[in-house]
């Protein structure tokens, strides 16, 4: 008999880890990584200077927490305004801007929501979420999920940006572990951007080769009106 793999609490934290980076690497246009070390903590905590929290409901329980310093959320949110073109004019210049909590929180919301994708995919299980929560804050607020866990863990991971900018990430979530009984095929998830992407690519080539065509049609009718 094989024997069955089993995925803990720390796999799923590891997925989520990698929503981060993949997220916000594509967002800002820099890479984004973190440690390989991970921090068992007692409780969870926003903490100064931008700090946001998540909770998600479903197959497993859960709250996400990301702690972001001004430096590092400065930096993801003016790598990310710059990516999508924005002028420097309108890229505001404190932490304190609504406009960086609204991106911050956008993001973690594409965060969480490839997260709860990757979730369906490997585990076959299904997971929600609520709108994240953004805000500046300047004193540690102690954040708890309000739901009864057998034996909640909590864990933090340090994420480092491209100028060495560091914020935190800290999940909670009551301690399971899913077993895998058989193999089974876990299919590929499909990217918008990519669908849209790949169909503008599409039309573009074919009107190239419509145009192609009809030069060559005009150049056939030129030769043949003299007679060549």
């Amino acid at each position: 008999m094989s024997k069955s793999k089993v995925i803990s609490t720390d796999d799923i934290l590891a997925t989520l880890c990698h929503s981060v980076t993949g997220v916000l690497t594509s967002a800002s246009g820099n890479g984004i990584s973190y440690s390989a070390m991970v921090q068992k903590i007692t409780r969870t905590c926003m903490r100064p200077d931008i700090g946001c929290f998540v909770l998600f409901d479903g197959g497993f329980t859960g709250l996400v927490i990301t702690n972001f310093t001004s430096q590092a959320a400065m930096e993801i949110y003016g790598d990310y305004m710059r990516n999508m073109g924005m002028p420097e004019d309108e890229i505001a210049h404190s932490h304190l801007s609504d406009d960086v909590s609204n991106v911050l929180g956008e993001l973690m919301n594409q965060i969480v929501g490839d997260f709860t994708s990757k979730v369906r995919e490997q585990l076959h299980t299904s997971i929600t979420q609520n709108q994240p929560k953004m805000m500046a804050i300047n004193k540690q607020v102690q954040i708890s999920v309000d739901t009864t866990m057998d034996r909640p863990q909590a864990r933090r991971v340090t994420f480092t940006t491209s100028k060495q900018n560091i914020f935190y990430l800290e999940l909670a979530m009551d301690k399971t572990e899913f077993i895998k009984l058989h193999d089974f095929d876990i299919a590929e998830a499909l990217d918008p951007d990519d669908i849209i992407e790949n169909e503008a690519r599409k039309k573009a080539d074919k009107e190239k080769s419509s145009k192609a065509v009809e030069q060559d049609d005009g150049d056939d009718d030129f030769m043949a009106g003299l007679g060549l």
